[in-house]
């Protein structure tokens, strides 16, 4: 009741005034919903709001939601702006795993914002169980967060790595990310999936009787990349040097993956501009209350992802030159991708099909219609 509150708030409030400083137009209040409270992605939105905030005498509402769904439905119902997100854009972008479903399919959602950074994706264990690489994780008890298709396909794909399955190990469900790293500290689980930066919930753990480190996946292992590409086709290698436990002394070979993501539906095109506009002016300001946030900054951008760019972030992009010919190919690639997946759901109405084998024909209508248009399935 709680959110629902906050986001009628948010809605009403989001024309009724605008701030407006250095030619850069904001709504008197600006909402975007968000990971837990405590997780790198709601610190990281707190430090830039306050920012903007400062500058521009807006308040920005960060809405804190438990799960992938939950962050996205606020914006897909037009109930909010944006949504900061992570790689689950890219399963909904696709309507797969969790979005392959009556009440999802392929979204059509475009970013504004996918932030690299020098952190990365990785698979934290505890210290005290003898845990040294992703095979060792065989019969442990790893996190499995009820709702989250993005963090469950992340622990499928390290499994992956060692050639494991999640019949190898013991999933223990848990509510939330942030329910799934108290169970961690109350060792009650062994191994949890997270960005390995930024985060109090990653201090605690590591400050826990259990400890907290990070296992590796060796850039040199190319069996070990094909399986987890096989798994996350969006997953790249990164050799990190940032977050709880490693440094640029002792970097960690790891997941890449822009994180977070700052998405939208159906923004007003001025709106998403002047967010963008309004991000990267005030990057003094965050980047210093937080150095990690320097990857919502245009040059830090992870442009050649699997989820298409804003029309309105691209003439940000385009103003500053960050923006090339070669990432707007690629982006008009994804777009394009994008319109064969809304074909491909158009041709489910009329479908009589319930749960799994909704799921199923949808994904078998799915792949049939990308390689029909030359686009690579990713899922079968």
């Amino acid at each position: 009741m709680k959110l629902l509150a906050a986001l009628a708030l948010g809605t009403a409030t989001l024309f009724s005034g605008w701030a407006m400083a250095d030619e850069v137009k904001l709504p008197a209040t600006l909402t975007w919903t968000s990971f837990d409270t405590g997780s790198l992605g709601y610190n990281q939105s707190i430090a830039v709001g306050k920012a903007l905030e400062d500058a521009y005498q807006i308040s920005l509402r960060v809405l804190p939601t438990s799960t992938d769904q939950s962050r996205l439905a606020p914006a897909r119902d037009g109930r909010v702006p944006f949504a900061l997100s992570g790689s689950d854009v890219f399963y909904a972008f696709e309507g797969v795993l969790g979005y392959a479903s009556p009440d999802w399919g392929p979204q059509p959602l475009t970013a504004l914002n996918l932030a690299g950074a020098k952190n990365c994706l990785g698979m934290g264990v505890a210290t005290n169980q003898n845990i040294n690489t992703m095979a060792d994780l065989k019969g442990k008890r790893v996190g499995w967060v009820v709702g989250s298709p993005a963090l469950q396909s992340n622990v499928r794909a390290f499994l992956a790595f060692a050639n494991l399955t999640v019949d190898d190990v013991q999933l223990v469900e848990l509510p939330s990310y942030a329910g799934a790293w108290q169970a961690f500290v109350n060792g009650q689980i062994d191994a949890m999936t997270a960005v390995t930066s930024g985060s109090g919930l990653l201090q605690q753990a590591a400050a826990s009787p259990q400890g907290l480190k990070w296992l590796p996946t060796p850039i040199d292992d190319e069996e070990g990349w094909k399986r987890i590409k096989a798994k996350s086709p969006h997953f790249s290698p990164r050799r990190a040097t940032e977050g709880v436990g490693f440094d640029e002394s002792n970097p960690l070979d790891c997941v890449g993956v822009p994180y977070p993501a700052l998405v939208t539906y159906t923004a007003d095109p001025e709106l998403s501009y002047n967010v963008i506009k309004a991000i990267n002016e005030q990057a003094p300001a965050y980047t210093k209350a937080q150095a990690g946030t320097v990857g919502w900054t245009a040059p830090a951008q992870v442009y050649d992802w699997v989820v298409p760019y804003d029309d309105a972030a691209i003439r940000y992009y385009k103003e500053v030159g960050t923006w090339d010919d070669a990432k707007q190919a690629h982006n008009d690639q994804l777009v394009a991708r994008g319109k064969v997946l809304q074909e491909a759901w158009k041709k489910m109405e009329g479908s009589t099909a319930t749960g799994e084998d909704f799921s199923k024909e949808w994904m078998k209508v799915r792949a049939e219609t990308l390689e029909a248009a030359g686009f690579p399935a990713y899922f079968e």
